[in-house]
């Protein structure tokens, strides 16, 4: 059948949280609509009348979205009768609309992941077919999505690639490197991907610049600052691997983070302390307040519930306490567990 809105990707339970985010950006935006999700499902659909399908694109881009790993415009959504043919039952819903890819994506949980091997075969036998059926062109503006939610129930769906998140279901494909102190210099990586587009990236973040990590035992977000080239003052009381440590580009201090301030602005401040995100948001508006740092990244870690709510109270806390405009985006990034990443600096 028909289906107008938004489906998204999201960390398995926190569908409720994407759910209430989807709906008060749509409210904003004067868009009335429901969501419907499932538990541990891992995805929110976010459903509004068909006159308000491209508005409520708009409304909730992948970038914008703290709890969407992935944001696709539905189209349709389908149960197959035949398992056998799964293509030509699509096609219509496709007709007078081109497409320069397609994603047939699972979602990414215990119930989903055998449907990788359907995702990959159906993909290769989708390509030609929407090339004969003449919905193919490689300088068209969308990309198809094939969500599937079993093997006969699937999400049609589009995006922009320009405007939305550049990898399947959102989940980037980092490898673990064994020279890295820590898993949580994966957060940082995405981080670096997922909240500066490629040309922020080359133009904030350059060799040579000078950085503070606040909370760096064992090093994890360091050792990533020291491969983008940078100098790190790393502020714990605990240590840090010794191969961080040699680089020559680390200051060590044994001091508390929430208290240490540095003589100089610095280009960047990274922050990964386990402390009520209320807290850490009060400090960091400190440091942007007072011009301390030109960018920062930051966790926020969530309570169990209302995690919605509570990051819009720490962004809130954010700009009252900064007292200057800022450009604040988070993600809850695909390494991260209970907790948001925000990347914020003063315009």
């Amino acid at each position: 059948m028909q289906q107008a809105g938004a489906f998204a990707w999201c960390r398995a339970g926190f569908e409720p949280d994407l759910a209430a985010e989807l709906t008060d950006r749509a409210a904003a935006a004067g868009i009335a609509g429901y969501a419907r999700t499932e538990r541990d499902s891992g995805y929110v659909r976010f459903i509004v009348d068909a006159s308000d399908a491209e508005r409520v694109e708009r409304a909730v881009p992948w970038r914008d979205t703290v709890f969407s790993r992935s944001t696709v415009s539905m189209l349709a959504e389908l149960q197959i009768a035949d398992a056998t043919d799964r293509i030509s039952p699509m096609l219509p819903y496709l007709e007078g609309q081109t497409f320069n890819d397609v994603w047939v994506e699972h979602p990414d949980s215990d119930a989903g992941k055998p449907l990788s091997g359907l995702a990959r075969s159906l993909g290769n036998a989708l390509r030609p077919a929407l090339k004969r059926a003449g919905l193919w062109a490689p300088n068209a503006e969308r990309r198809l999505h094939v969500v599937l939610l079993s093997g006969t129930h699937l999400i049609l769906g589009t995006t922009r690639p320009a405007f939305a998140a550049p990898w399947p279901q959102g989940i980037p494909r980092l490898r673990m490197l064994a020279e890295a102190p820590s898993r949580s210099a994966l957060k940082l990586e995405e981080a670096f991907m997922s909240l500066l587009s490629p040309q922020e990236k080359a133009l904030h973040v350059k060799e040579g610049m000078r950085a503070a990590d606040l909370g760096a035992a064992p090093g994890g977000w360091t050792w990533v600052l020291l491969r983008e080239g940078m100098h790190v003052t790393a502020i714990d009381n605990g240590p840090l691997r010794d191969h961080v440590m040699a680089t020559g580009r680390v200051t060590h201090l044994r001091e508390d983070g929430f208290s240490w301030r540095p003589q100089q602005t610095l280009d960047w401040m990274v922050c990964d302390m386990v402390e009520q995100p209320i807290r850490v948001a009060s400090r960091m508006a400190t440091w942007l307040r007072e011009g301390w740092c030109r960018n920062s990244i930051f966790n926020l870690k969530l309570p169990m519930k209302k995690r919605w709510l509570e990051t819009q109270r720490c962004f809130d806390l954010l700009e009252t306490e900064a007292g200057r405009p800022l450009e604040i985006r988070a993600k809850q990034l695909y390494h991260d567990r209970e907790e948001i990443t925000v990347y914020c600096r003063v315009l």
